[in-house]
C-alpha cells in the first residue's frame, strides 16, 4: 500500500489536530492548501486548483498564495465564517536536516484578528463566553487588539433576556459556550439573532479552580472577591485559555478584569437599540442615519470607540452622568482651548491597538514610528488640559502618563520613514549600535569599491555602456551587450548568455561580493534582534501606556460631545433622580441632521408619574408620531450619556430602562407572524418595566382583528398605569382609546396637528393637547399615488363604515370589571345574550335544519 511522502505525513499531522481550522501551510513563499482545504479554499477565494505528487496513486488537491498577501486572503475567510490556523517553517531550511519543522503560530478567527485590514478601527471587536449552568450565566468578553477584559453574571428568571441584551450591545464576533448550553434550545434564539461565530467546549473545560488560577496568571494584582460573580469568573478563565491556544503568544496586554453589573447601565433590550438605530440603521445596516453618526466627532480611533461605549451604555448613576455633563459644558464654552486639545488628537494614532500588535510580535518599524509621532502630542496636551479647572478633566489629567522614555527609545532607534519589513534590514537609526554601523560602513565602501571597478573595467575595455549588476541567483556579474562582444577580454568568465548580450565574473568581483553580501547578510540578522529588543522594552511598559491611551479616547470622547453640543446648538439638560422628563422644543438628533436647516418641527414632551404618566397620541399615519417618541426616547439617552440634547431645555428623571415595541421586520423572517412577533415583545415589556422605566409603544394591535387590537391596546395602557407606572408614551389609529383619558388620571391625549385645505391635508407635525378628529388614512393613499378611482372608492366605503361603527356608540360605557370577558362584551352587549345561547346549545343533538333555523334566529337579533 502507497504511503504519502514526509512532507505530507507532517501535513496531515498538523491539519489532523487542527480539523476545525483552514490550514495554511507554508512552503517558502506560499502557503499551501492541499485536499478538502484546497477544493474548499479554491472555490471560497476563487483560486485555480491544481494537484501535488504525495505518495497516493492520486495527486493530492492543492492551491496556494504568496505569503506576502496572505492578509487579504484570510481575511475573506474569515468574513465567510472559517478558522485559519497558519503552520510556519520554524527553522531554516538551510539548516534543516531532512523535512523542516513546522509549526501553528496562530489561529485567526473571527474574535481574534489583529490585522487593521481586518478590523473596524471605531469599533470593538469582541470575542464573549457564555457559561451557563441552572440558573446562572456566567459572561465574559475580551477584545484582544486593545487588552479590554470583562465579567458578570445574570441570574434568574430573566437570565437569558438580560444576556441577549448584553449581546445586542456588543456584538462579538466570535462565541465560546458550553456544550450544555449550545445543546440546549436556547442557543437557537442566539443564533436567529446574532451572526457571531459559536465555538461549543466540553462542560468540564469550565472549572471554577482553574479558572481562578488562569485569571491569578493573567491579571495583575488580582483577588478573588467573594462578592464577585462566581460563573464569572468560571466563563473569564475559560475565554482565558482559549485565547492562550488560539494566539499562540503571551496576552501581557490583557492584564486588568473587570467585574460590572448591568444594572450600573441604562437597560436597552435588542428591539430597542434596532428601533432606535442607535449604531446601525434598521434596513441597510449603515451607520450613517444613526445616533453614533450624528454624536462621533472624535479624532482618534480610540476617542470612536470610548464614545460608542458611552453611547451604547448610558449611565444611571446621577453624580456620574452630571460630572460627564459639566466635563462637556467646560469644553463646549472654551471653543479656542477645545481646537488646540483637537489639534493634538489628531496626530494620535491608535496606541490601544499598537500595543496589542507589539505584544503580539507583529508590530513593525512603522507601528512605532506611528507610536512615537503619538507620544510626541502628549507634553502639549497635558499643559492644555492643565489649565481646565475640571474635576473629571483633572482626574484624566493626573493619569496622563506622558512615557516620554519610550518616544526617546524609538526616535534614538528607528529611522524616520523605515520599510514595511523587518527581516530585511534598514529600519535602525545611524549612531544606535556601533556594530550596525560598522557593517554598514563596509557594505558602502564595498560599493564605491564595486563603482570605481566599472569604471576602471569601463576604461581598460573601451565598452562605455558596460555595468555592473547583482541578482540573487548569480550575485555581482559584469554584464556587456552583444554589439561590444568582441571587446571582452580573455579574463572575463562567462557566467550567462542573454538574447541581448553576455554575462561574466572575475575573481576580484567575487571576493568583494563575499565581503559586501556578508555584511549585509549580518545587518539584516543584526537589525532584526535589536528591533526585537526594542519592542520587548516597550512591552515592559505596556501597563503605563494602556492607561495613557484610555486618557485620550476619555478626552477625545468629551471633546467630542462638545464639539456636536455647539454645533448642533445642544442644551445641558438637568438630570436627576425626579420623576419629570420635561422637554422644550425637543428635535430628533438625527433626521434634523439630513434635512436642511430650520426644516425639523420641534416639539415639547410632559411625563411624570402623577398626571402626564401615559402620553396617548394619535393622528395621520405619515405625519410624525414613531418620530416624534423615538426622538424622546433618543434625547433622554444622550442625557445619560452625558451629552448636551437638541432642544431648548431638558429635564431628565434618570430612567433605568427604555422599551420601544415598533414594527416585526426582524422576525418576520424566522416564521414568526407580525401579530406574534409584536405580542411577544408587549409581554417582555409588561413583565420588566419598572416605575423607573420609559417605554414607547407604538400601533400594537395592528397585526389583527380592529375589536382584538383595540381590546388589546386598552388593556396594555390600564396594566401600565396600575401595575407598573412606567412613563409612556403610546401612539395608536384607534381613536376610541382617548376615551382612556376620563377613565385613568394618569393618561393624557395627544394628537399631531393637521390643516385642511378643501379635501387636502397638511401635516404640521406639531404634537399638541388632545385625541385627533380621524385616521385621514385616506388622505395619505392620495398623497401615495393611490388612482383617483380606488380614492374615491375608498370615501364611500368609509362613510358606511363610520355610520355602522358600534363601537362609537359604546366605547364610553365600558368599564374595568368588562375588559376581561372578551370583545364582543366590550363593544356590543346585544353580544352577551347571543353567546350565552350558543353556549348552551348542544351541537351534537341539533339537525341540519334545526341548526340553520337557529341561526336565522340569532341574526334577527343582531
Amino acid at each position: 500500500m502507497a504511503e504519502v511522502t514526509p512532507m505530507m505525513k507532517q501535513y496531515l499531522e498538523i491539519k489532523n489536530a487542527n480539523k476545525d481550522s483552514i490550514l495554511f501551510f507554508r512552503l517558502g513563499d506560499f502557503y499551501e492548501m492541499f485536499f478538502d482545504d484546497a477544493v474548499l479554499v479554491s472555490k471560497e477565494l476563487e483560486l485555480t486548483l491544481t494537484g501535488k505528487d504525495c505518495g497516493l496513486e492520486e495527486r493530492a488537491p492543492m492551491c496556494g498564495i504568496p505569503y506576502h498577501a496572505a492578509e487579504n486572503y484570510i481575511v475573506r475567510l474569515i468574513r465567510k465564517g472559517y478558522k485559519v490556523a497558519i503552520c510556519e517553517q520554524v527553522e531554516d531550511p538551510k539548516m534543516a536536516k531532512g523535512i523542516v519543522k513546522r509549526e501553528i503560530v496562530r489561529v485567526v478567527t473571527p474574535g481574534t484578528v489583529t490585522e487593521s485590514v481586518m478590523l473596524d478601527e471605531n469599533k470593538n471587536n469582541y470575542i464573549a463566553t457564555i457559561y451557563k449552568v441552572g440558573m446562572y450565566i456566567g459572561f465574559a468578553f475580551a477584545d484582544v487588539t486593545t487588552g479590554e477584559l470583562m465579567c458578570t453574571e445574570f441570574t434568574g428568571v430573566n437570565g437569558l433576556i438580560n444576556l441577549v441584551d448584553e449581546l445586542a450591545r456588543l456584538n462579538p464576533s466570535e462565541l465560546i459556550v458550553n456544550q450544555a448550553f449550545y445543546d440546549s434550545a436556547d442557543i437557537n434564539y442566539i443564533k436567529q439573532r446574532f451572526n457571531s461565530y459559536i465555538t461549543p467546549i466540553a462542560d468540564e473545560e469550565f472549572n471554577r479552580e482553574d479558572a481562578i488560577n488562569r485569571i491569578k496568571k493573567q491579571v495583575t494584582n488580582f483577588e478573588d472577591r467573594k462578592d464577585a460573580p462566581s460563573t464569572g469568573y468560571v466563563a473569564t478563565g475559560t475565554l482565558l485559555m482559549y485565547l492562550e491556544e488560539i494566539q499562540k503568544s503571551n496576552l501581557e496586554h490583557i492584564n486588568k478584569l473587570n467585574i460590572y453589573s448591568a444594572e450600573r447601565f441604562m437597560s436597552i433590550d435588542l428591539s430597542t437599540r434596532r428601533n432606535l438605530e442607535i449604531t446601525e440603521t434598521m434596513r441597510e445596516k449603515a451607520r450613517k442615519g444613526t445616533l453614533i453618526w450624528v454624536m462621533d466627532a472624535t479624532k482618534t480611533a480610540m476617542g470612536a470607540r470610548m464614545l460608542r461605549s458611552f453611547v451604547e451604555r448610558p449611565l444611571i448613576d446621577v453624580s456620574k452622568i452630571n460630572e460627564r455633563l459639566n466635563s462637556v459644558e467646560v469644553l463646549k464654552n472654551n471653543p479656542i482651548l477645545r481646537a488646540d486639545i483637537c489639534d493634538c488628537l489628531n496626530k494620535i494614532y491608535d496606541i490601544e491597538r499598537l500595543i496589542g500588535k507589539i505584544v503580539y510580535g507583529s508590530a513593525n518599524a512603522r507601528d512605532l514610528v506611528a507610536l512615537k509621532l503619538s507620544l510626541i502630542q502628549l507634553p502639549e496636551l497635558k499643559q492644555l488640559l492643565l489649565t481646565i479647572d475640571d474635576d473629571l478633566i483633572s482626574k484624566l489629567t493626573e493619569n496622563l502618563d506622558l512615557v516620554q522614555e519610550i518616544k526617546e527609545l524609538i526616535e534614538k532607534a528607528i529611522i524616520d520613514d523605515p520599510p514595511i519589513t523587518i527581516k530585511e534590514g534598514g529600519i535602525i537609526k545611524r549612531g544606535y549600535n556601533e556594530e550596525v554601523d560598522r557593517l554598514r560602513e563596509a557594505g558602502t565602501n564595498g560599493k564605491n569599491w564595486l563603482a570605481e571597478l566599472e569604471a576602471n573595467e569601463r576604461e581598460k575595455t573601451g565598452i562605455k555602456n558596460l555595468k555592473i549588476s547583482f541578482n540573487k541567483v548569480f550575485g555581482y556579474y559584469i554584464e556587456v551587450t552583444k554589439s561590444n562582444l568582441s571587446m571582452v577580454p580573455d579574463y572575463y568568465i562567462r557566467k550567462q548568455t542573454l538574447t541581448t548580450g553576455e554575462r561574466y565574473i572575475i575573481p576580484e568581483l567575487k571576493e568583494m561580493e563575499d565581503t559586501i553580501l556578508g555584511a549585509e547578510e549580518k545587518i539584516v540578522v543584526l537589525e532584526y534582534d535589536l528591533f526585537n529588543e526594542i519592542r520587548k522594552i516597550i512591552s515592559g511598559e505596556i501597563e503605563r501606556l494602556q492607561k495613557t491611551a484610555s486618557v485620550i479616547a476619555n478626552i477625545d470622547a468629551l471633546s467630542s460631545l462638545a464639539e456636536i453640543a455647539e454645533k448642533n446648538n445642544y442644551v445641558k439638560p438637568t438630570v436627576d433622580d425626579g420623576d419629570i422628563i420635561e422637554i422644550k422644543d425637543g428635535r430628533h438628533p438625527v433626521i434634523e441632521k439630513m434635512m436642511a436647516d430650520g426644516e425639523f418641527i420641534a416639539n415639547d414632551t410632559l411625563l411624570d408619574l402623577t398626571e402626564n404618566t401615559i402620553n396617548i397620541i394619535t393622528g395621520p399615519n405619515m405625519a410624525g408620531k414613531s418620530t416624534y417618541m423615538r426622538q424622546v426616547a433618543l434625547i433622554t439617552l444622550m442625557a445619560q450619556v452625558g451629552s448636551f440634547v437638541p432642544a431648548s431645555f431638558a429635564h431628565i428623571g434618570v430612567i433605568d430602562k427604555v422599551f420601544t415595541r415598533v414594527g416585526a421586520s426582524d422576525d418576520l423572517a424566522m416564521g414568526q407572524s407580525t401579530f406574534m412577533v409584536e405580542m411577544v415583545e408587549v409581554a417582555n415589556i409588561l413583565n420588566n418595566a419598572t416605575k423607573r422605566s420609559l417605554v414607547v409603544l407604538d400601533e400594537i394591535g395592528r397585526g389583527t382583528s380592529t375589536f382584538d387590537g383595540l381590546s388589546i391596546a386598552w388593556a396594555v395602557i390600564e396594566h401600565i398605569s396600575e401595575n407598573i407606572g412606567a412613563r409612556t408614551l403610546f401612539a395608536t389609529h384607534y381613536h376610541e382609546i382617548t376615551e382612556l383619558e376620563n377613565k385613568i388620571e394618569n393618561v393624557k391625549n395627544y394628537c399631531i396637528s393637521v390643516k385642511e385645505k378643501g379635501e387636502d391635508v397638511i401635516f404640521l407635525r406639531k404634537i399638541i393637547k388632545g385625541g385627533a378628529d380621524g385616521s385621514y388614512g385616506i388622505h395619505v393613499a392620495k398623497l401615495a399615488g393611490v388612482p383617483y378611482a380606488v380614492v374615491n372608492r375608498a370615501k364611500e366605503v368609509l362613510k358606511q363604515l363610520e355610520d355602522a361603527d358600534i363601537s362609537k356608540k359604546n366605547m364610553k360605557d365600558i368599564k374595568k370589571s368588562n375588559v376581561v370577558v372578551g370583545q364582543v362584551d366590550l363593544f356590543n352587549m346585544k353580544g352577551t345574550a347571543i353567546a350565552a345561547e350558543l353556549e348552551k346549545l348542544d351541537l351534537n343533538g341539533v339537525t341540519p335544519i334545526d341548526a340553520l333555523n337557529i341561526l336565522y334566529r340569532l341574526k334577527e337579533k343582531l
